[in-house]
């Protein structure tokens, strides 16, 4: 089976549709698909719902989504950098489903695993347990959260291999892994490609068998949201 594609778009070629769900992998700008993103920006598909963590920046990452007019709902923790996101929600443009950050991330490996609900201690009594079947575990209320699973599952590596396996880089991690696990299919951007054995099976984060397709990104931004120095002393 080949995994290995071109380019972005080839990549992305009779995946995308209208209306479908993707996830993606990143936390802020750290550890994005940038090229997949950019490949879904000029696929023109749109009404997207998007699971990620947050919905990028002004200009970069998902928001150049957002600002083309393609992601319907956002399934999110946190969206505190995006000025356009704010008033797209607030303006009705915009759906949002809104998760603490542990419960998101537990309800995409749960989806992964196979696993259709949990529950969890997180938000009873708020407005994240409104409509949410709740039970008592131990004399304590436990709110019930469903798994995430997604059409697509786009995710960002250090280094992968031709057979899909994936080693991702420090905090660039993130999400990426259990989102892996979670797409119906998965496509892998990598910044290293190398031949398949040539990865020491014991650094593998993400086995192959959870990669339909891989392509090696080009051009790669490492921005950073919020550059905070202090003085020379």
């Amino acid at each position: 089976m080949k995994k290995v594609y071109e380019d972005a778009t080839s990549a992305l070629a009779g995946l995308l549709k209208d209306g479908m769900t993707v996830m993606a992998g990143g936390f802020g700008l750290c550890g994005i698909p940038e090229n997949l993103i950019a490949a879904i920006r000029e696929s023109g598909v749109k009404d997207l719902t998007v699971i990620s963590n947050n919905c990028g920046v002004d200009g970069w990452g998902l928001g150049i989504l957002l600002e083309n007019k393609q992601i319907r709902k956002m399934v999110s923790s946190y969206v505190g950098e995006n000025k356009l996101f704010a008033q797209m929600f607030l303006s009705g443009e915009l759906e949002l489903e809104f998760n603490p950050q542990g419960t998101l991330a537990e309800r995409i490996r749960a989806g992964g695993a196979g696993i259709p609900a949990f529950f969890t201690k997180t938000g009873v009594g708020t407005l994240v347990a409104e409509g949410k079947e709740t039970r008592e575990f131990d004399g304590e209320t436990y709110v019930m959260e469903r798994g995430l699973v997604a059409d697509l599952s786009i995710v960002k590596a250090w280094k992968g291999d031709t057979e899909g396996n994936l080693i991702y880089r420090k905090t660039a991690r993130n999400f990426n892994p259990m989102m892996a696990t979670a797409g119906r299919i998965t496509v892998a951007e990598v910044e290293v490609l190398v031949p398949a054995g040539e990865l020491d099976p014991d650094q593998i984060h993400t086995p192959g068998i959870y990669v339909k397709r891989i392509v090696q990104g080009k051009d790669h931004q490492k921005r950073i949201e919020q550059r905070t120095t202090r003085k020379r002393a």
